[in-house]
């Protein structure tokens, strides 16, 4: 899986573009920072209270001061600011981010997303995956494409809380990158050494397979 993973963060963070302003959300996400050329010009907002983030520093080089809103210890980068929660979501509620990427639970196949809790089990709250998965001009999601037990995270509908309604364009898993078009999942690429009957045998709802040749990353 570690090298599966690698690659669904290297896939991830090429759809990155320069001049964006991108949240990184709590679990997979927050590892994109490691994926991105060091000359890309893109601004990386956590919403604790910072924008500007820079490599993953060593336990050696952390500023214990210095986390994102998983508590993972960051580095800075010139330009880089500090704030409050209410400052930061206002940036999120006015619509000023233009990607962000979150884990899952569970996604339907029209875009619904389910990431915060699993009934039965301790959730600290929503927490601001609600306000970033509503507000955020593009959503997409990094996981695995199954749970622990082999069951489809990418399902005709989701059966958990939701997060928010119809917000997810794309997923990338460690078996695909799926986009969440119209008519429900479509397959955009597959893994390497992954065949497409093993990306649909996955997922627990009809997935589209282009006309065309598919990419592989």
């Amino acid at each position: 899986m570690s090298n599966a993973r690698e690659r669904l963060l290297a896939r991830a963070a090429r759809d990155v573009q320069p001049g964006m302003v991108v949240n990184l959300g709590i679990g997979l996400p927050t590892k994109i920072v490691d994926h991105l050329s060091e000359d890309l010009c893109v601004c990386l907002h956590t919403e604790n209270g910072m924008i500007g983030i820079g490599p993953s520093p060593s336990p050696e080089q952390a500023d214990r001061n210095l986390i994102d809103a998983g508590g993972a210890y960051v580095s800075t980068v010139p330009g880089s600011a500090f704030f409050d929660s209410a400052t930061s979501f206002a940036m999120v509620r006015s619509g000023r981010l233009d990607l962000t990427m979150l884990g899952a639970f569970e996604v339907g196949s029209n875009g619904d997303l389910a990431n915060w809790k699993i009934p039965g089990k301790f959730s600290p709250g929503v927490g601001g995956g609600i306000e970033l998965a509503q507000k955020a001009r593009r959503v997409v999601v990094l996981t695995t494409h199954t749970d622990r037990a082999g069951n489809p995270k990418l399902k005709t509908k989701c059966s958990l809380p939701l997060t928010a309604p119809n917000c997810v364009a794309r997923i990338y898993t460690d078996l695909a990158v799926v986009d969440v078009g119209p008519k429900g999942f479509e397959l955009v690429e597959l893994a390497r050494g992954v065949t497409a009957n093993e990306a649909v045998e996955a997922t627990g709802a009809p997935l589209i397979l282009p006309h065309g040749e598919l990419g592989v990353f």
